[in-house]
This record gives structure tokens, C-alpha cells and sequence, in this order.
């Protein structure tokens, strides 16, 4: 018989036939359910029906997935196959691991990495896992041209223009520049041409246009060479936006990508901390470090079992930290059908929360306090800390139980 050790072990799941379609998922992986002090459960028909509406508000573009940083915090190995058997081609990474990562999963995709070559002795695991660099510098294109001289072949890239963002991405000049020298030369094999907006989250900014502006005269001078520029917010800004591939990342994952216009994108994850204890604590008292929460009234707390060491942001606390000057109002979590308070300041391991309104017993220990999810958006969760859905996800530590549901409908 297996001992309950052995069980702890996260099961390998298959993900893929050779369809296209899924077939089984984690029931649980990370933090064995009966141990951990949070869960997330993750929701691959919401990760996929959000897919898809950005391919259909895409138009005539193709769209991406991008996934790095672990798929914001999901997992490559969870999010990966789910937008396959959507009926993803293109994918894109920060680093070269996440792209083998990704490689092992998807074996015809086009994977993009986005942040170049650091040195020449990268250029070969690119060649090896098939990924596709984007050429951000004049020291990356001669890197990927002297390993193309090699190899004895062109090899495909992608090419940065910075339109307005002054991150990554070569000049407006230079871009125009090395589309002259490459069309004499043939030394690499650009694939792609790609911009990013720095202001797609506001519709109306003025850089917006600027940049597409720029970025179509660039167009121009590499042929028929695909453009991307859109990110999730820029799905939203017009075909002007949108060229040939799109690359929404955020949305996908149930972050709202304009401000302050909710779109119809579907809550993917939901954080919970499990309650540890409940405690009765007389008005007039003091709660948290330094005192930070004064109570006013009798009070019911319960003591959950997540704080920042688990990605729950310290500056969400309900009182005593900085923030609260600048965003009144701390954190909610829910349960037992309420909205409650987070109480005091958040600290490493536990979280209090302020569950007097939800009637006596109506929590226990053992219970499970949603801190973001159908009930408490990502996005005001995020806000609550002084940071955005981004932030927020990609924070998330180790410790949690991971509860993937699986797409029914495309079990095979």
C-alpha cells in the first residue's frame, strides 16, 4: 500500500492526444490538499473560452499565447496544452528555458523569445529546441548572423522596433536601416516584426497612435514579413492594432487588460487560504503587528493560513502599512457568502479577516477564504495592494495546492 508520503507526490498528467485534445489533467499538484494552507484552483475552460474570444476580437490576426514567467504564475505545463487544444500555434517567452520548457509540449509551435540573445553561446540551444530569438540589438542581429554563417543557413528571428515603449527593440532609423542591408545580404530569416505599445490600457492616449503609426512605416520596409503589436489591451484598441499576430497575455488569465472598462474576459484562478483558527476578541482590543487594527466592536477573526511569503502582498493589509494613506481600504476575502475585511497587516504565513457579519459558526477551521476569484476580482484584489493582476499572479509561491479543472468537453 502507498504510504501517505508517497501520495504527497504530485501525480504526471496527460495532457494531449494526438488530436489535439485533451485528455486528463492534475486532479491536484503542489502542496498535497490535506497539508497545504491555500489552494488555487485553476479553470481551463475559462483559460480556453478566454482564448479564443481574443482570437475572435483578433479579426483577421492570429493570436499568441504568451507565457512567460510560468505562464503567469500557472504553470507552463497546465497552461500550455489547454491553449493547444484551443487551437494556439504561436507562443511567447521571456527567457530560452521557458521556451524548451514550452518546446517539450508543443513540438510544431512557433515559440518566440522575447528577450534576445544574451551572448553567442546561447545561439545553440535556440537552434537545438527550434526557438525563434527576437532581435532586439545590433549585438543581437551579428550573434544570430554569425551562428546563422555556422549553421551554413538563414535562420528565422524575429525583429524589435521600439515605437515608443524605450525598452527593448531597435530604432525606427536602424530597423529601416537593416531592412535595406538584410534584403541585399539574406544573412538571417525574419519571421516576424513586432512592436509594443507602451499605453494600449488607456484607449484614448495619445502614444497609441504615434506608435502604430511608426510601426506600420517599418512595416512597410520589411515586405511580407508578419507583424505583431498588440498585447492584450491592444486586442481592444481596432484592427489599427492589430496586424497579423496578436499577443495577449493577461486577459487570458482573467486580468482585466483596459482601465476602467470591465471586458467580458472570464476569472481563470481563485486564490483561498484555509482557516487555521477562529478567535473572540473583545472591542477595545488590538490585533496583528504593532497593534495595527484597533477593534471597535466584539469581534469574530479567523487566522488564515496564507500571507506574503505565499504572494498575498503585505501591502494589501487592512491597516499599518503605507499604502492604506493612498488606497483607504485594504483587502476583502469571501466566505460563507460575505465579503470580509482583512484585519490589521498581512503577515508571512497568516492573514486575519474579520468574519463577525457572517453570523456566529458560520466559519470554521479548516474552511476556505476565497482572496481572489469569481467573488473578489483579480484586478481589485490587485488595486487593494497597490499593484496590478500581473504582479499579483506571478507572485505566487510555492506553497499552494494547485486544482486544475479540466475542459470536459475536450476529453477525448
Amino acid at each position: 500500500a502507498n504510504s501517505p508520503a508517497s501520495s504527497i507526490l504530485p501525480r504526471t498528467p496527460t495532457c494531449l492526444n494526438g488530436s489535439n485534445k485533451l485528455t486528463e489533467f492534475h486532479s491536484h499538484s503542489g502542496a498535497d490538499p490535506r497539508l497545504a494552507g491555500g489552494r488555487l484552483t485553476i479553470d481551463i475552460p475559462a483559460l480556453m473560452a478566454n482564448y479564443r474570444l481574443l482570437g475572435e476580437l483578433s479579426g483577421g490576426a492570429r493570436a499568441a499565447g504568451v507565457v512567460k514567467a510560468n505562464a503567469y504564475g500557472l504553470g507552463i505545463e497546465i497552461v500550455v496544452p489547454a491553449l493547444l487544444a484551443a487551437g494556439c500555434e504561436d507562443f511567447f517567452v521571456a527567457l530560452p528555458e521557458e521556451g524548451i520548457a514550452v518546446r517539450k509540449l508543443a513540438a510544431d509551435a512557433q515559440i518566440f523569445v522575447l528577450a534576445g540573445l544574451f551572448e553567442a553561446e546561447a545561439a545553440p540551444f535556440y537552434s537545438e529546441a527550434r526557438l525563434i530569438p527576437v532581435l532586439n540589438t545590433e549585438r543581437d542581429i551579428a550573434i544570430w548572423e554569425a551562428h546563422c554563417g555556422v549553421e551554413g543557413r538563414a535562420l528565422p528571428c524575429a525583429i524589435h522596433v521600439d515605437t515608443g515603449m524605450n525598452r527593448l527593440g531597435l530604432t525606427v532609423e536602424r530597423a529601416l536601416g537593416y531592412a535595406r542591408e538584410n534584403a541585399l545580404t539574406r544573412a538571417i530569416e525574419p519571421v516576424l516584426l513586432m512592436s509594443h505599445l507602451a499605453c494600449a490600457d488607456e484607449p484614448m492616449h495619445p502614444l497609441n497612435r504615434k506608435q502604430v503609426e511608426l510601426f506600420r512605416r517599418v512595416r512597410e520596409a520589411y515586405g511580407g514579413v508578419e507583424a505583431s503589436m498588440a498585447n492584450s489591451a491592444g486586442v481592444f484598441l481596432g484592427d489599427s492594432a492589430r496586424f497579423d499576430l496578436t499577443r495577449p497575455g493577461i486577459a487570458l488569465y482573467g486580468g482585466q487588460p483596459v482601465s476602467g472598462a470591465a471586458k467580458p474576459i472570464r476569472p481563470v484562478v481563485t486564490a483561498e487560504a484555509r482557516v487555521a483558527q477562529i478567535r473572540y476578541v473583545r472591542a477595545g482590543e488590538r490585533a496583528s503587528y504593532g497593534g495595527a487594527a484597533t477593534l471597535t466592536r466584539d469581534t469574530t477573526i479567523a487566522v488564515a493560513a496564507v500571507g506574503y511569503a505565499d504572494g498575498y502582498h503585505r501591502s494589501g493589509s487592512g491597516a499599518g502599512v503605507p499604502l492604506r494613506a493612498a488606497v483607504p481600504q485594504g483587502a476583502h476575502g469571501f466566505v460563507a457568502g460575505r465579503r470580509v475585511p482583512v484585519l490589521g497587516r498581512v503577515t508571512m504565513d497568516l492573514t486575519l479577516f474579520d468574519v463577525t457579519d457572517c453570523g456566529p459558526d458560520a466559519v470554521q477551521p479548516g474552511d476556505h477564504i476565497e482572496l481572489f476569484g469569481p467573488n473578489i476580482p483579480l484586478d481589485e484584489a490587485a488595486h487593494a495592494a497597490g499593484t496590478i493582476a500581473y504582479e499579483l499572479l506571478t507572485s505566487l509561491g510555492r506553497r499552494w495546492q494547485r486544482h486544475v479543472i479540466g475542459a470536459e468537453e475536450d476529453r477525448a
